[in-house]
């Protein structure tokens, strides 16, 4: 892939970990396309991009739970020329303890965060199908590993998500494209302040920026970010439920 040339389309664009990858693309000299409901948001990160080195940052202003995934990405596709990646970075965490209640609100939070994610993922890989090249990169969640019943709704939709994408890449990989899931643990952005411990085990945009970065050329289909994740929910996954039950998590 040449770096000059790179053609990026960020979903949820204005967030923190898409913000901060965008400016490592950026850097390179990257072509973008930033997609999020703000336009004013836009605009302020398309400034601070081209400032940085972006070849090209257009804003679109749209909200990608309700969108014709196809045909904006479409639309996408032509101001760039084209498409080497796709990050989808956006989704809402919601409150389990409502959404438990309130079937409605599960059913926005599970069109957000999975249904629609979804036409955008078949959309991008019909595209890298069919020129036989280009990276798919989700940001998921560790939420996804196994149910907990502090957010079993919002890590049901990770959940699904992950399988998606999996057979995504599974359907890329002979014709050499890519898709990859990236699963950070916590990670502090305006979308966790309301979690008030912070630890050890908390990782800052950034961190999850540089490996969505390597992500979009080597690994995968599943990464984990940061990567000590992953013998954690090894643990997690495969702990007896006897065991599993009794944890407060």
């Amino acid at each position: 892939m040449n770096i000059e040339s790179e053609r990026i389309v960020i979903l949820g664009a204005a967030s923190a970990i898409a913000r901060a990858t965008a400016r490592l693309w950026a850097e390179r000299g990257a072509r973008l396309v930033l997609v999020g409901r703000d336009q004013a948001r836009l605009s302020a990160v398309a400034a601070d991009l081209v400032a940085r080195g972006a070849a090209q940052a257009d804003c679109v202003a749209l909200d990608c739970a309700s969108a014709d995934a196809g045909a904006e990405l479409a639309k996408m596709v032509e101001t760039l020329g084209g498409l080497d990646i796709l990050l989808l970075a956006y989704g809402v965490l919601g409150d389990q303890t409502e959404l438990a209640r309130d079937p409605s609100a599960a059913a926005a939070l599970i069109q957000t965060n999975f249904t629609s994610a979804a036409a955008w993922c078949l959309a991008a890989a019909a595209i890298f199908e069919k020129q036989r090249a280009g990276a798919l990169l989700v940001i998921g969640s560790v939420a996804g590993d196994r149910g907990r019943r502090s957010n079993f709704i919002y890590g049901a939709t990770k959940g699904g998500l992950a399988r998606l994408v999996e057979g995504i890449a599974h359907r890329l990989a002979p014709l050499g494209a890519r898709a990859v899931l990236i699963k950070p643990g916590f990670v502090d952005t305006p979308m966790t302040a309301s979690i008030t411990k912070k630890g050890l085990l908390w990782a800052t945009p950034e961190q999850v920026a540089e490996v969505i970065e390597t992500a979009a050329e080597r690994g995968g289909p599943v990464v984990y970010a940061p990567k000590f994740w992953l013998p954690i929910m090894l643990i997690i996954r495969h702990m007896p439920a006897f065991v599993f039950n009794k944890l407060n998590l």
